[in-house]
């Protein structure tokens, strides 16, 4: 396995675990850049690295990752400062490499399809990156950090990944979501959140085992409108979520009428 030295723009959630994970299984870390030493000293300590708050990066820099907010990310890029034979990834899902200036020659994007949470360690081990570059250079490098990880990775252009992090928000974001408001309702009902967890449960893994529109059930799919009535009269204690419910269950009705069709 090639041992890079890798350098972080960012301190965050994803650069924290990428930053643990190269540095555990054998890459240098170099520099952490974060705004603030709290934010990425204890990063920077923990992987033996050099802490700054300027994006200004070594020469010894072989990759520097950039894993900060999308709001952020085109002003940080703009800013750094590296070698030229320097590779600078990002790390996010909506954008390509029409974020880099033109003065860094070696880019690419390095994105890791997961979910990360303060508090949660998860494995790297077969999580699904995403890689684009700028060429074969920077591409068997990223290549080979994934591999490195113990991940497998996929060459994807920046449309389809936009898309894949589309279909993600669906999967994850709203998914959870759902829970948020299933537990308000149990909430207040005074029932225990956990007597919901085996459906959950079955649920996800019914939809993982075959095509999830073979898995749905639930009062829209049957065009039970009596129900669908008797639940949004229990939401009367809130609007939004009674809207929610209308408009999930007309969605529901109006794909699978057509899918019949």
């Amino acid at each position: 396995m090639i041992r890079y030295n890798i350098s972080f723009a960012g301190a965050g959630k994803v650069a924290a675990m990428l930053c643990r994970e190269l540095h555990r299984r054998g890459h240098r870390i170099d520099r952490i850049v974060s705004p603030r030493r709290e934010n990425g000293g204890w990063l920077a300590e923990l992987c033996g690295a050099e802490w700054s708050s300027e994006p200004v990066f070594p020469e010894s820099s072989d990759i520097i990752i950039v894993s900060v907010p999308d709001h952020s990310l085109e002003n940080v890029l703009h800013a750094i400062k590296c070698g030229k034979k320097s590779l600078v990834a990002h790390t996010a899902g909506s954008y390509g490499l029409e974020v880099f200036p033109a003065t860094i020659a070696n880019k690419g994007v390095f994105y890791p399809l997961q979910t990360f949470s303060p508090g949660r360690t998860i494995s790297l081990s077969g999580v699904p990156f995403f890689i684009e570059a700028t060429g074969e250079y920077a591409e068997k490098r990223l290549s080979s950090i994934a591999e490195s990880l113990g991940s497998s990775y996929f060459i994807t252009d920046a449309e389809k990944r936009r898309m894949l992090h589309l279909a993600a928000v669906f999967v994850c974001n709203f998914t959870n979501y759902m829970l948020v408001s299933g537990k308000r309702i149990t909430d207040l009902a005074g029932l225990d959140f956990n007597l919901l967890k085996p459906l959950i449960s079955e649920t996800v893994s019914k939809a993982l085992e075959k095509d999830p529109s073979e898995s749905q059930t639930g009062p829209a799919i049957r065009y039970d409108l009596n129900t669908i009535e008797k639940h949004l009269d229990l939401l009367s204690f809130s609007p939004e979520l009674a809207k929610l419910y209308r408009e999930i269950s007309d969605s529901i009705m109006d794909y699978f009428k057509r899918e019949k069709m």
